[in-house]
Protein backbone atom coordinates (compact mmCIF):
# COMPACT_ATOMS: atom_id res chain seq x y z
CA UNK A 1 0.00 0.00 0.00
CA UNK A 2 1.12 3.29 -1.17
CA UNK A 3 2.11 5.58 1.91
CA UNK A 4 -0.11 9.03 1.37
CA UNK A 5 0.86 12.15 3.27
CA UNK A 6 -1.50 14.40 4.88
CA UNK A 7 -4.56 15.49 2.76
CA UNK A 8 -3.92 13.30 -0.12
CA UNK A 9 -5.35 10.28 -1.40
CA UNK A 10 -5.08 7.34 -4.08
CA UNK A 11 -7.27 7.69 -7.01
CA UNK A 12 -7.97 4.00 -8.69
CA UNK A 13 -7.39 5.27 -13.06
CA UNK A 14 -9.18 2.09 -14.05
CA UNK A 15 -6.68 0.66 -16.38
CA UNK A 16 -3.77 -2.08 -15.24
CA UNK A 17 -4.81 -1.62 -11.84
CA UNK A 18 -3.27 1.72 -12.07
CA UNK A 19 -3.48 4.63 -8.89
CA UNK A 20 -2.48 7.76 -8.93
CA UNK A 21 -1.79 10.63 -5.86
CA UNK A 22 -3.31 13.70 -5.84
CA UNK A 23 -4.29 16.16 -3.33
CA UNK A 24 -8.09 17.51 -3.48
CA UNK A 25 -6.82 21.04 -1.69
CA UNK A 26 -4.07 21.13 -4.32
CA UNK A 27 -4.81 20.73 -8.33
CA UNK A 28 -6.12 17.26 -9.48
CA UNK A 29 -6.24 16.16 -13.22
CA UNK A 30 -9.50 16.97 -15.03
CA UNK A 31 -10.52 15.29 -18.48
CA UNK A 32 -8.51 17.44 -20.66
CA UNK A 33 -5.17 15.01 -19.63
CA UNK A 34 -7.06 12.25 -20.18
CA UNK A 35 -8.05 13.21 -23.76
CA UNK A 36 -4.73 14.61 -24.51
CA UNK A 37 -2.94 11.28 -23.70
CA UNK A 38 -5.64 9.95 -25.92
CA UNK A 39 -4.90 12.30 -29.12
CA UNK A 40 -1.42 12.43 -28.59
CA UNK A 41 0.79 9.23 -30.72
CA UNK A 42 4.18 7.63 -29.05
CA UNK A 43 5.44 4.92 -31.72
CA UNK A 44 8.07 2.37 -30.02
CA UNK A 45 11.06 3.46 -29.61
CA UNK A 46 10.09 7.51 -28.92
CA UNK A 47 11.12 9.70 -26.53
CA UNK A 48 8.26 11.72 -25.02
CA UNK A 49 8.21 14.65 -22.86
CA UNK A 50 5.23 16.27 -20.72
CA UNK A 51 5.46 19.58 -19.84
CA UNK A 52 4.28 20.47 -16.78
CA UNK A 53 3.43 17.24 -15.46
CA UNK A 54 1.28 18.28 -12.36
CA UNK A 55 1.21 14.95 -10.81
CA UNK A 56 2.26 12.51 -13.95
CA UNK A 57 -1.41 11.37 -15.27
CA UNK A 58 -0.39 11.93 -18.80
CA UNK A 59 2.82 9.85 -18.78
CA UNK A 60 0.75 7.18 -16.56
CA UNK A 61 -1.84 7.28 -19.37
CA UNK A 62 0.16 7.26 -22.51
CA UNK A 63 2.46 4.33 -20.61
CA UNK A 64 -0.75 2.81 -21.47
CA UNK A 65 -2.48 4.02 -24.57
CA UNK A 66 1.04 4.60 -27.01
CA UNK A 67 3.81 2.11 -27.70
CA UNK A 68 6.39 4.88 -25.99
CA UNK A 69 8.78 3.16 -24.05
CA UNK A 70 10.07 6.10 -22.30
CA UNK A 71 8.37 9.06 -20.48
CA UNK A 72 9.65 11.82 -19.01
CA UNK A 73 7.45 14.77 -16.78
CA UNK A 74 9.10 18.09 -16.35
CA UNK A 75 7.40 20.00 -13.10
CA UNK A 76 8.19 23.26 -11.57
CA UNK A 77 6.04 22.46 -8.37
CA UNK A 78 8.37 20.05 -6.42
CA UNK A 79 5.34 18.82 -4.39
CA UNK A 80 3.09 18.35 -7.38
CA UNK A 81 6.70 16.32 -8.82
CA UNK A 82 6.96 14.46 -5.43
CA UNK A 83 3.19 12.85 -5.98
CA UNK A 84 4.10 11.82 -9.73
CA UNK A 85 7.54 9.70 -8.37
CA UNK A 86 5.37 8.10 -5.90
CA UNK A 87 2.53 7.52 -8.43
CA UNK A 88 5.45 6.25 -10.80
CA UNK A 89 6.91 4.15 -7.73
CA UNK A 90 3.19 2.78 -6.66
CA UNK A 91 2.75 1.52 -10.51
CA UNK A 92 5.71 -0.23 -10.82
CA UNK A 93 6.48 2.26 -13.70
CA UNK A 94 10.60 3.44 -12.92
CA UNK A 95 11.74 1.43 -16.41
CA UNK A 96 9.38 3.78 -17.96
CA UNK A 97 8.95 7.54 -16.71
CA UNK A 98 11.11 9.60 -15.21
CA UNK A 99 9.72 13.00 -13.54
CA UNK A 100 12.47 16.03 -13.11
CA UNK A 101 11.76 18.87 -11.14
CA UNK A 102 12.64 22.51 -13.15
CA UNK A 103 11.33 25.50 -14.74
CA UNK A 104 10.37 24.77 -18.49
CA UNK A 105 12.31 28.08 -19.20
CA UNK A 106 15.51 27.07 -17.98
CA UNK A 107 14.71 23.70 -20.30
CA UNK A 108 18.20 23.58 -21.96
CA UNK A 109 20.16 22.79 -18.69
CA UNK A 110 18.19 19.81 -18.37
CA UNK A 111 18.15 18.04 -21.71
CA UNK A 112 20.33 18.16 -24.80
CA UNK A 113 18.37 20.17 -27.67
CA UNK A 114 17.01 18.18 -30.30
CA UNK A 115 16.23 15.13 -27.40
CA UNK A 116 12.74 14.66 -27.33
CA UNK A 117 10.09 13.14 -30.73
CA UNK A 118 7.48 13.85 -28.49
CA UNK A 119 5.86 16.61 -26.43
CA UNK A 120 3.07 16.89 -24.42
CA UNK A 121 1.59 19.53 -22.79
CA UNK A 122 -1.46 20.71 -20.70
CA UNK A 123 -0.65 24.01 -20.02
CA UNK A 124 -2.25 27.07 -17.85
CA UNK A 125 -4.95 28.26 -19.94
CA UNK A 126 -5.58 31.98 -18.67
CA UNK A 127 -4.05 35.01 -19.40
CA UNK A 128 -3.45 37.80 -16.93
CA UNK A 129 -3.89 38.81 -13.18
CA UNK A 130 -8.08 38.65 -13.03
CA UNK A 131 -9.79 36.90 -10.29
CA UNK A 132 -6.16 35.13 -9.39
CA UNK A 133 -6.11 35.76 -5.10
CA UNK A 134 -2.86 33.87 -4.21
CA UNK A 135 -0.31 33.62 -7.48
CA UNK A 136 1.22 31.60 -5.33
CA UNK A 137 -1.25 28.41 -4.98
CA UNK A 138 -0.89 24.78 -7.05
CA UNK A 139 -4.56 25.47 -8.91
CA UNK A 140 -3.59 29.03 -9.64
CA UNK A 141 0.08 28.05 -10.94
CA UNK A 142 -1.52 25.43 -13.01
CA UNK A 143 -5.08 27.73 -14.63
CA UNK A 144 -2.54 30.99 -14.97
CA UNK A 145 0.47 31.76 -16.57
CA UNK A 146 2.00 32.92 -13.67
CA UNK A 147 5.06 31.00 -13.88
CA UNK A 148 5.56 30.18 -17.79
CA UNK A 149 3.60 31.47 -20.77
CA UNK A 150 2.63 30.14 -24.13
CA UNK A 151 5.93 31.44 -25.76
CA UNK A 152 7.78 29.71 -23.11
CA UNK A 153 6.41 26.18 -24.01
CA UNK A 154 6.22 26.90 -27.59
CA UNK A 155 9.80 28.19 -27.50
CA UNK A 156 11.61 25.26 -25.82
CA UNK A 157 9.29 23.19 -27.51
CA UNK A 158 10.90 23.87 -30.65
CA UNK A 159 14.82 23.40 -29.33
CA UNK A 160 13.84 20.07 -27.62
CA UNK A 161 12.21 18.62 -30.20
CA UNK A 162 13.62 16.60 -33.25
CA UNK A 163 13.07 17.65 -36.83
CA UNK A 164 9.59 17.02 -37.40
CA UNK A 165 9.29 15.94 -33.76
CA UNK A 166 5.25 15.92 -32.88
CA UNK A 167 4.02 18.82 -30.39
CA UNK A 168 0.72 17.91 -29.01
CA UNK A 169 -1.21 20.34 -26.61
CA UNK A 170 -5.06 20.59 -25.16
CA UNK A 171 -6.37 24.30 -24.90
CA UNK A 172 -9.09 26.81 -24.75
CA UNK A 173 -10.58 27.61 -27.97
CA UNK A 174 -10.79 31.75 -27.49
CA UNK A 175 -7.26 31.38 -27.83
CA UNK A 176 -6.58 29.11 -31.14
CA UNK A 177 -5.84 32.62 -33.36
CA UNK A 178 -2.71 33.46 -30.73
CA UNK A 179 -1.95 29.58 -30.45
CA UNK A 180 -1.48 29.14 -34.20
CA UNK A 181 0.19 32.39 -34.72
CA UNK A 182 2.64 31.67 -31.64
CA UNK A 183 3.41 28.14 -32.87
CA UNK A 184 4.45 29.04 -36.34
CA UNK A 185 6.52 31.63 -35.26
CA UNK A 186 8.75 29.09 -33.20
CA UNK A 187 8.41 26.61 -36.45
CA UNK A 188 5.65 24.21 -35.27
CA UNK A 189 3.66 23.73 -37.68
CA UNK A 190 -0.22 23.09 -36.65
CA UNK A 191 -0.80 20.00 -38.15
CA UNK A 192 -3.95 18.90 -36.75
CA UNK A 193 -7.03 19.53 -34.24
CA UNK A 194 -9.88 18.39 -32.84
CA UNK A 195 -12.34 20.95 -30.97
CA UNK A 196 -14.53 19.52 -27.70
CA UNK A 197 -18.01 20.24 -27.43
CA UNK A 198 -19.87 19.28 -24.19
CA UNK A 199 -22.75 18.43 -25.65
CA UNK A 200 -23.74 18.34 -29.72
CA UNK A 201 -25.26 21.49 -29.59
CA UNK A 202 -23.05 23.49 -27.79
CA UNK A 203 -19.94 25.20 -28.87
CA UNK A 204 -16.45 23.90 -27.72
CA UNK A 205 -14.88 24.14 -24.47
CA UNK A 206 -11.69 22.87 -25.16
CA UNK A 207 -9.27 22.13 -28.74
CA UNK A 208 -6.90 19.26 -28.76
CA UNK A 209 -4.11 20.46 -31.39
CA UNK A 210 -1.22 18.65 -32.97
CA UNK A 211 1.75 20.24 -34.49
CA UNK A 212 4.86 19.28 -36.59
CA UNK A 213 9.02 20.61 -35.70
CA UNK A 214 9.77 22.62 -38.77
CA UNK A 215 6.84 20.74 -40.09
CA UNK A 216 4.67 21.66 -43.67
CA UNK A 217 2.55 24.06 -43.95
CA UNK A 218 -1.12 21.80 -44.36
CA UNK A 219 -3.74 21.04 -41.33
CA UNK A 220 -6.09 18.75 -41.01
CA UNK A 221 -9.00 19.17 -39.01
CA UNK A 222 -11.13 15.98 -36.97
CA UNK A 223 -14.42 15.79 -36.88
CA UNK A 224 -15.52 16.99 -33.57
CA UNK A 225 -15.40 15.23 -30.21
CA UNK A 226 -18.71 15.36 -28.15
CA UNK A 227 -18.64 14.49 -24.36
CA UNK A 228 -22.04 14.09 -23.20
CA UNK A 229 -25.35 12.79 -23.95
CA UNK A 230 -28.21 14.61 -23.24
CA UNK A 231 -28.96 12.66 -20.37
CA UNK A 232 -25.53 13.77 -19.34
CA UNK A 233 -23.83 10.30 -19.97
CA UNK A 234 -20.49 9.96 -21.48
CA UNK A 235 -21.16 9.55 -25.44
CA UNK A 236 -19.74 6.39 -26.64
CA UNK A 237 -16.62 7.38 -28.60
CA UNK A 238 -15.84 8.61 -24.67
CA UNK A 239 -16.10 5.30 -23.40
CA UNK A 240 -14.67 3.33 -26.11
CA UNK A 241 -11.97 5.36 -27.70
CA UNK A 242 -11.01 7.59 -24.61
CA UNK A 243 -11.32 5.14 -21.50
CA UNK A 244 -13.83 7.76 -20.04
CA UNK A 245 -15.77 6.02 -16.82
CA UNK A 246 -12.27 4.36 -16.67
CA UNK A 247 -9.77 6.87 -16.16
CA UNK A 248 -11.87 9.98 -15.76
CA UNK A 249 -12.75 13.74 -14.78
CA UNK A 250 -11.72 14.55 -10.58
Amino acid sequence: MCKLKDGERLDDLQTHGYEIIQHPGKFCFGMDAVLLASYAKVKRGERALDIGTGTGIIPILMTVKTDGEEFTGLEIQEESADMARRSVVHNHLEDKITIKTGDIKEAADYFPAASFDVITTNPPYMIGQHGIQNVNSAKTIARHEVLCTLDDILRESARLLTFHGRFYMVHRPFRLAEIFTKMTSYGIEPKRIRFVHPYVDKEPNMVLIEGSNKGRSRMQVDPPLIVYEKDGSYTGELLTNYGMGRAGEK
